[in-house]
C-alpha cells in the first residue's frame, strides 16, 4: 500500500529584527536579504504582538499566510523578518519564543530624541499623524490615550505615544528575560551609521552565516520621506482604499495580491521625494534630552554601554 503523501512542513523564520522604528532596521533588513544564505520577505508583517492595535487598512497575516511568505526560502541557512513594533509590544517577545524558541533577536536603538522626531515625520508622510507640529503631537499624548486628537487616516494610535515608544530599557529587558542575552544582539544606530560594514559583519556572525561573498552597496534605505503631491499622497493614505484592498486578500491568489501591492509601492515611490527634515528647535531638543536622560542612564546600565552622549 502506498503511503499517504504529507504536505511539506513550512519553514519557520528563525531570526527577527524587532525594532525600534527609525533606527536603521530597513537598511539592515535590506543588506541581510542580499546575503545568499538568508531569506527575508517583505518588511513589517507584524504577525506577532497581539496587543498592537492596527487599523483595518493594515494587513495582518494568519499563521498559514505568514508561513507561506517563507515558501521561497529554498533551503537557505537562515530565514528572518523585520517588524519594528515587536520591540514596543508587551506580548511579541513571548509569542515569538512560543513560535520558535531558538530564534535570534536583533534590536536596533537610536538617540530617543532623534528617533521620535524621525518617527513623527514618517507618520506625517503616511497619514498616521494628523497634527502639523511635532511639539503639538507630543503635547497631545494624554488626549490620544483617551482616543482624542487622532486623524481619519490614523491606523496605529499606539505609535503616537512617542515618549513611550522611546523608553527602550524595559522593552530590551523583556527580550533579554525571554530569550537570554546570548540570543539577542543590540545594535546602536550611531555605530551602524559610522561603520555599517563592520556592524553588518558582526550581525552575520551573530546569525551564524558565512561572511558575505557579495559586495554590498551600503546605500541609504528608507530615508526621510516627503510627499511630492499632497493630494495624491492623501489618496494613497485613504483608509477606505487600503482596507478594501486588504478585504479582498482572502479572495485573491497570492501572486495577484502581491502584484497589487507592488503596483501600490511603485506609485508610492513616484509620489515621494527624499530630503532632510528641518532641524529640531534647540529649546525643544534640550528639553527632551533632559527628559530622557534618566531613561538613557537606565539603558546604559542594562547594556553595559555609556550612551549618555545622547543626553548632551
Amino acid at each position: 500500500m502506498s503511503s499517504v503523501r504529507q504536505p511539506p512542513r513550512l519553514r519557520r523564520p528563525d531570526f527577527f529584527i524587532v525594532g525600534a522604528p527609525k533606527c536603521g532596521t530597513s537598511a539592515m533588513a535590506h543588506y541581510l536579504a542580499a546575503h545568499p544564505d538568508i531569506y527575508m520577505p517583505r518588511k513589517e508583517m507584524h504577525a506577532f504582538g497581539m496587543d498592537l492595535c492596527f487599523g483595518d487598512q493594515f494587513y495582518r497575516r494568519d499563521l498559514n499566510a505568514y508561513l507561506a511568505e517563507f515558501g521561497a526560502c529554498q533551503g537557505r541557512r537562515r530565514a528572518g523578518e523585520a517588524s519594528v513594533w515587536y520591540l514596543f509590544s508587551s506580548a511579541a517577545a513571548a509569542e515569538i519564543k512560543a513560535f520558535n524558541p531558538d530564534s535570534r533577536i536583533v534590536i536596533m536603538l537610536r538617540d530617543p530624541v532623534e528617533m521620535i522626531y524621525s518617527l513623527y515625520y514618517q507618520f506625517r508622510f503616511d497619514g498616521n499623524e494628523p497634527l502639523p507640529g511635532f511639539e503639538d503631537a507630543l503635547a497631545a499624548e494624554k488626549n490620544r490615550r483617551a482616543g482624542r486628537r487622532l486623524g481619519r487616516q490614523t491606523y496605529f494610535a499606539q505609535g503616537l505615544f512617542y515618549r513611550e515608544t522611546a523608553r527602550y530599557t524595559n522593552q530590551v529587558r523583556r527580550y533579554f528575560d525571554v530569550f537570554g542575552r546570548e540570543q539577542v544582539q543590540v545594535i546602536i544606530y550611531d555605530d551602524f551609521h559610522a561603520n555599517t560594514g563592520a556592524v553588518y559583519a558582526r550581525t552575520l556572525e551573530f546569525l551564524d552565516v558565512a561572511p558575505n561573498p557579495v559586495d554590498i552597496d551600503f546605500k541609504v534605505i528608507n530615508g526621510s520621506k516627503h510627499a511630492r503631491n499632497l493630494a495624491l499622497q492623501a489618496v494613497l493614505n485613504e483608509p477606505l482604499l487600503r482596507s478594501t484592498t486588504i478585504a479582498l486578500r482572502p479572495w485573491l491568489p497570492r501572486p495577484v495580491f502581491a502584484g497589487l501591492r507592488n503596483v501600490e509601492a511603485r506609485v508610492q515611490r513616484s509620489a515621494t521625494r527624499f530630503e532632510k527634515r528641518p532641524p529640531l528647535a534647540p529649546e525643544l531638543q534640550a528639553r527632551l534630552k533632559r527628559e530622557f536622560a534618566p531613561e538613557v542612564e537606565r539603558l546604559s546600565e542594562l547594556l553595559g554601554l555609556d550612551l549618555t552622549h545622547w543626553s548632551r
